[in-house]
């Protein structure tokens, strides 16, 4: 391909065509039980073939289509086991795969961005991606000086085709919604919305990067790789090369699951106190485990700016769920903006409500798997339940969006490594706040 579609009624089209293709498959799929196949093996066959269709189309059309599906990866978790599999494969495959462009588009965004002599910038370089993004795709080359870089070159008309995405994608986040069971998609689609414009602009990923490398710099768990050159539309840094997360979620073995889960916690809770960012795009995608075991981490074009560290009004909250008070906690809630106005939000249905989520900071060691997730997320879809009930009262402020959006996204990983770790040593060595009261 040369370029992507960039025309909203040509892409609706093409989002369109997945419920209506999954219809068209049920409808099929009642004929071939009058025929004599079994419930399963029909189901089994729907949803594998239902499966590629997603991958098929949100690869094509890459942009806010292929960001909202790497988004959405990540809730694979949270799918009973029966349904969770072939979507699995199609989710993941959309955190390093997709269609490529062709090289002579590669090489017209290089003319344009690094000039025409750019060849000289480069001692090799591989015109074959070795890797594809949501609105980028990645080439191995070898720098003047010899060393290796990822060239990221962001797709023709991809600024086009993802205000296009995520303004039809609000329209059709139904068909999203059982990929994430008790997700809000219409939130996601709109937090994705307003960060668009800053991942467009290559040179604000390089800001970011740069401030993460230099202060991961040697450090024993962590490795980012520096940046080497950087425009709007071109991205260039040292290569870094590692075994995919995904690979480890899937063949790991427990001990390098849990050293996996352990890195991915200190990376995401270090951050905001060293860096002042936190790194908003937690899919397995982003992530690796190097030769040396250390956590690679990549893809920063998503972050927000938190310069004091975690917001006190999140560890707050946080800290009273863990030390049950729950009437201290219901007033930080209602003056945070986290229950709607004219809401009546009891103290106990809100302690009931939050539990589970604070269970993992009451022991020194907790087991994050796909039970846990799953009973969770049945627990708090349940129409009838409690939890539901509850839930309604709650609001996310706009505010905190972002950095609940991480954390979600990191519990769903640690839940995909079925690891079991001492994450609250992690807690209390960069935001003890969560768990302990200040000294004063």
């Amino acid at each position: 391909m040369s370029d992507i579609p960039r025309h909203g009624a040509a892409r609706t089209a093409r989002l369109a065509s997945l419920p209506l293709g999954i219809a068209g498959r049920a409808a099929a799929g009642l004929g071939r039980r009058l025929s004599g196949q079994t419930a399963e093996e029909i189901n089994a066959d729907l949803a594998e073939k239902a499966a590629e269709q997603l991958f098929a189309v949100l690869g094509e059309l890459k942009g806010g289509a292929m960001k909202l599906g790497q988004a959405m990866s990540v809730f694979e978790a949270a799918m009973p086991d029966e349904l969770a599999e072939p979507y699995r494969e199609a989710l993941t495959k959309l955190q390093r795969d997709a269609p490529p462009m062709q090289p002579s588009a590669v090489y017209h965004v290089l003319d344009h961005q690094l000039g025409t002599a750019w060849r000289s910038r480069f001692a090799e370089f591989d015109e074959v991606p070795a890797a594809a993004a949501s609105i980028g795709q990645v080439h191995r080359a070898v720098w003047a000086d010899g060393r290796d870089v990822a060239v990221k070159v962001q797709y023709p008309g991809a600024d086009e085709a993802l205000r296009a995405d995520l303004r039809q994608l609000r329209r059709l986040t139904p068909v999203f919604r059982p990929f994430a069971p008790g997700t809000d998609v219409r939130a996601l689609v709109d937090e994705l919305t307003t960060r668009a414009e800053e991942e467009l602009d290559y040179r604000i990923e390089a800001g970011y990067q740069r401030r993460f490398a230099a202060e991961f710099a040697g450090d024993p768990l962590i490795s980012i790789p520096r940046v080497v050159a950087s425009a709007p539309k071109v991205l260039v840094s040292e290569w870094l090369e590692g075994t995919p997360l995904a690979h480890t979620i899937a063949e790991g073995t427990p001990d390098e699951r849990n050293d996996a889960a352990l890195r991915l916690c200190e990376f995401h809770f270090s951050s905001p106190a060293r860096v002042g960012l936190m790194h908003t795009d937690p899919h397995p995608g982003n992530f690796m485990i190097t030769g040396g075991g250390r956590l690679g981490v990549i893809d920063f074009g998503a972050a927000v700016e938190l310069p004091d560290g975690l917001p006190k009004v999140l560890t707050d909250m946080v800290r009273l769920a863990v030390q049950d008070r729950p009437d201290d906690l219901v007033s930080l809630m209602t003056m945070a903006g986290y229950v709607g106005r004219g809401d009546r939000l009891s103290a106990e249905d809100a302690m009931q409500f939050l539990r589970p989520f604070v269970e993992p900071l009451r022991q020194e060691t907790f087991r994050f798997d796909r039970a846990w997730m799953q009973g969770i997320a049945e627990t708090y879809t349940n129409l009838r339940g409690k939890e539901f009930q509850t839930s309604r009262a709650f609001t996310l402020p706009a505010d905190y969006l972002m950095i609940h959006r991480v954390l979600s996204g990191s519990v769903a990983i640690l839940c995909q490594l079925d690891a079991e770790a001492p994450f609250l040593s992690v807690i209390r060595r960069w935001a003890p706040e969560m768990v302990d009261d200040p000294v004063r």
